[in-house]
C-alpha cells in the first residue's frame, strides 16, 4: 500500500535561508530514493517559514528506507536547531478513491 503524507514544521527567525538550502539539498537525494513515488517541498503563501512537505512513497518498506537513509538522518540533525518543533510533525494520508 502506498505511503502518502505531509511533513511540516516551523523554521526559526533569521535561519529561514539555512533552511532553504537543506530543504534544497535533500530534495534531490529523496528524489532519487527507489521507493519515492513523489517529494514536493512548499512553504505556506503567508508565512514562507511554515514547511509543508508533500511525500509519496511506494509502500511501508520504501518510506522506512527513506527513514534510515543518511541524507534523511544528517538532515533531520541539521534542522533540529532551526525549527520550533522538536522534529517535523507527520501527517499520514489515506486516499478517498
Amino acid at each position: 500500500m502506498t505511503e502518502v503524507l505531509f511533513a511540516e514544521f516551523t523554521v526559526k527567525e533569521g535561519a529561514e535561508q539555512e533552511v532553504a538550502r537543506l530543504v534544497a539539498g535533500l530534495t534531490p537525494l529523496v528524489r532519487a530514493e527507489p521507493g519515492n513515488v513523489r517529494f514536493e517541498p512548499n512553504v505556506r503563501r503567508e508565512d514562507s517559514r511554515r514547511y509543508f512537505i508533500y511525500e509519496v512513497y511506494r509502500d511501508r518498506a520504501a518510506f522506512d528506507a527513506h527513514m534510515a537513509a543518511s541524507h534523511g538522518v544528517d538532515f533531520n540533525s541539521a534542522i533540529a536547531g532551526l525549527i520550533e518543533e522538536d522534529g517535523s510533525a507527520l501527517t499520514w494520508l489515506e486516499s478517498t478513491n
